[in-house]
């Protein structure tokens, strides 16, 4: 089984080297946008067909990661 993590891609020609998911033009920044908005899981997949469980669960892991480092005072 390929890590969540690898679902994640980036592409400098493509959506501005965003993360993307799966080399598609789905930004990760969408897919929190949406949960951000209130919809869950479920309406998110309803709302984007081409998207998978699993590529959810991947653009809240590589967020989650993203925001967890220490931050360092001046």
């Amino acid at each position: 089984m390929t890590p969540l993590i690898d679902r994640i891609t980036f592409n400098p020609k493509q959506c501005g080297g965003r993360p993307c998911i799966r080399g598609m033009r789905i930004r990760v920044s969408d897919v929190l946008d949406l949960f951000a908005s209130g919809l869950d899981a479920v309406q998110i997949l309803d709302e984007m067909p081409d998207l998978e469980s699993d590529d959810i669960k991947a653009c809240l892991a590589f967020a989650s990661r993203r925001i967890d480092h220490p931050l360092l005072a001046a």
